[in-house]
């Protein structure tokens, strides 16, 4: 069974939109589930920061992937069903032991020469960049906008500055499908979870068939 990727945006925690996720993805993603953190608030103090102190991007791009740390170490705290991992082998075998990994993302990532260190690379790309390392089927967005699809496409979410810029190219370069999900859609991800297929969710067109790719 090939894993799903949920990614939790951090203006899910700064807008009070976070509400069940974590508890539902602990209770129903054990084995299929991996989750990926968003920055939120603690992204915002590294910009405000940058732009005081005129770090170059790569440290801002390495404090941001702390930021996502941050919130990783938050929602593990809320729920104890949801385990710290770093790297696929470990993401993999916690999936193998029923259990729901959250990403850490500094160790896999903070050196890696192929991510641009800017932030048209926020943590929508970095999801579907772990899905791709992760052989993942699905990478599901979770927003805080009431209705983050615009146009049904990673070029219209980026467009809507609802994803990073560097989305649209990461989504091209990841074969499996990809869902947006407002904050309230929860029970959407609950169905699909307890049936095992993402075929109902609202999944994003892809630019070079205009459709979501086959299971």
């Amino acid at each position: 069974m090939k894993p799903w990727v949920v990614k939790l945006g951090g203006s899910l925690e700064k807008s009070g939109g976070l509400g069940g996720w974590p508890e539902l993805l602990a209770a129903h993603g054990g084995g299929r589930v991996v989750i990926v953190p968003g920055g939120g608030r603690h992204a915002d103090f590294v910009r405000a920061a940058q732009e005081r102190w005129r770090f170059p991007d790569v440290t801002a791009h390495r404090m941001a992937l702390l930021a996502m740390e941050q919130f990783a170490d938050a929602l593990v705290a809320r729920e104890p069903a949801l385990v710290p991992a770093t790297d696929p082998a470990g993401m993999k075998a916690l999936l193998a032991a029923g259990r729901v990994p959250v990403w850490m993302p500094y160790p896999l990532a903070a050196f890696d020469d192929s991510l641009p260190c800017g932030w048209e690379v926020t943590s929508d790309s970095l999801a579907v960049w772990l899905a791709g390392k992760l052989g993942a089927e699905l990478v599901a967005l979770v927003k805080a906008a009431p209705d983050p699809r615009p146009a049904c496409s990673a070029e219209g979410l980026a467009r809507s500055g609802i994803v990073d810029a560097a989305f649209p190219a990461a989504a091209d370069a990841y074969s499996g499908a990809i869902a947006c999900l407002a904050y309230r859609e929860a029970d959407l991800l609950k169905k699909a979870m307890e049936e095992g297929s993402w075929r109902a969710l609202p999944l994003l067109e892809r630019r070079a068939t205009g459709t979501a790719p086959a299971a």
